[in-house]
C-alpha cells in the first residue's frame, strides 16, 4: 500500500508525463483543420459546402463531418473566387507557425492539384476535373488564374512561407509560369490588327473568346484585364511581353470615362428600392466592366443574354447586382508609370 509520499510522487510523475505527452503533439490551428477535413481527395477545394459558401470558422458537427468525407471525391474543386489558392496560402503560413506537417502535406497537395490541371497551352479552367458547362474554359473571371500565377511565383522565388517546400516544387512552378505567361499574350484580343486586352474566359482549344453565364458574353473585359498587367509588369521584360503591356495600357488610356462615376442609390420606384446609375462626377475616371468585340463600346447584358448599349437597358436585378463600372484602369496606370 502506497504511503502519502509515495502516492504523491507517482502523481506527480503522471502529470509531467500528461504535460510531456502534451508538449510533444503538433499544434493545430482550427480553420486550417477545418481547411483539411474539406480538402478533396485529389488535392483541390470546392468554393461549397452543403450547398453554402465554405465559412472555415464554422464549427463543424458530426453530421457535417460525415458528409465532407462523403464528399472528399467530389469533382467540384475550382479556382474560382479564390478557392484553393487561398486555402494554399493560408496552410503554409499556418504550417510555418505550428509546424504541423499535415499542413504542408495539403499546401504539396493543393500545388500538385494546381500544376496537373494546367492546360499543354499554359491556361487554367474554372474547375478541374469537372468540365461541363463552361467550367473547362480557360478563366481570367475574378483573378482566377493570376491567383494561381501568383502561387507559382512565390513558389519560384522561395517567398511567403513556400521556401520550406522541396526543391523540386521550384522547377515546376517556374515552368507553369513559362506556359502561363505565353497563355496570356496568345490570348490577348486582336481588333482591326490591334492588340487590346484580355476576354473573361477563352475556348480551351481554340483560345478564342468564350462566354460564361448569360450576361458575361464574349467580351473585353476590364477587371481581368488590369489584374493580368499588373501581373505582366512583374515578370521579366521581353519585347513580346513589353508590346502586350504597352498595348494594354494604351488601350485603357484610350476608353477612359472620365468626369463619371457609377453609384447604387435609393429608388422607391424599383422593386428593390435601389438602382445603379452613371452619374457626373468632376474628376472622376471610370470603365465599363466590359467592352463589345468589334466596336469596343461598353456592353450591358441581362439574365436574357440580350447585349445593349446603356446600363439602364437591362434589369434592375443586374444592374444592382453587378460591377458594370468600376476605376480598374487606376491601378494600371499607377503601376505603368512606375
Amino acid at each position: 500500500m502506497l504511503g502519502l509520499k509515495s502516492y504523491r510522487w507517482v502523481s506527480l510523475s503522471l502529470l509531467f508525463c500528461f504535460f510531456g505527452f502534451v508538449k510533444g503533439q503538433e499544434k493545430v490551428d482550427p480553420i486550417a483543420e477545418n481547411m483539411l477535413l474539406l480538402q478533396r481527395s485529389y488535392g483541390g477545394w470546392s468554393k461549397f459546402f452543403n450547398k453554402q459558401k465554405v465559412d472555415y470558422n464554422h464549427v463543424f458537427s458530426p453530421s457535417d463531418m460525415n458528409l465532407a468525407k462523403h464528399q472528399k471525391d467530389a469533382l467540384d474543386a475550382t479556382i474560382d473566387n479564390n478557392a484553393t489558392s487561398s486555402e494554399i496560402r493560408y496552410l503554409i503560413k499556418a504550417y510555418k507557425k505550428t509546424q504541423n506537417k499535415s499542413y504542408l502535406t495539403a499546401v504539396e497537395k493543393g500545388i500538385d492539384y494546381l500544376l496537373e490541371a494546367q492546360y499543354p497551352n499554359g491556361g487554367w479552367p474554372q474547375y478541374y476535373p469537372d468540365t461541363h458547362l463552361y467550367r473547362s474554359e480557360i478563366t481570367y473571371n475574378d483573378c482566377a488564374m493570376i491567383n494561381v500565377l501568383r502561387i507559382m511565383q512565390d513558389i519560384s522565388k522561395a517567398a511567403k512561407g513556400f521556401e520550406i517546400l522541396k526543391a523540386r516544387y521550384k522547377e515546376k512552378a517556374q515552368r507553369a509560369i513559362v506556359l502561363g505567361v505565353d497563355c496570356i499574350l496568345k490570348t490577348q484580343v486582336i481588333i482591326g490588327g490591334q492588340k487590346t486586352i484580355w476576354a473573361a474566359q477563352y475556348d480551351k482549344d481554340r483560345l478564342q473568346p468564350a462566354k460564361a453565364r448569360a450576361y458575361e458574353l464574349p467580351s473585353l473585359a476590364t477587371a481581368e484585364s488590369s489584374d493580368i498587367l499588373l501581373f505582366l509588369m512583374e515578370q521579366p521584360p521581353s519585347p513580346r511581353l513589353v508590346e502586350a503591356v504597352e498595348a494594354g495600357v494604351k488601350w485603357f488610356a484610350a476608353h477612359k470615362i472620365e468626369n463619371k462615376e457609377a453609384l447604387v442609390i435609393d429608388d422607391s420606384t424599383q422593386k428593390s428600392g435601389k438602382d445603379r446609375i452613371l452619374v457626373t462626377k468632376q474628376g472622376a475616371t471610370s470603365w465599363a466592366r466590359f467592352y463589345d468585340l468589334k466596336q469596343q463600346e461598353p456592353l450591358f447584358v441581362g439574365r436574357d443574354g440580350v447585349p445593349h448599349r446603356t446600363l439602364s437597358s437591362i434589369e434592375n436585378e443586374r444592374r444592382i447586382g453587378y460591377a458594370w463600372y468600376g476605376n480598374w484602369g487606376d491601378k494600371v496606370e499607377r503601376a505603368y508609370k512606375k
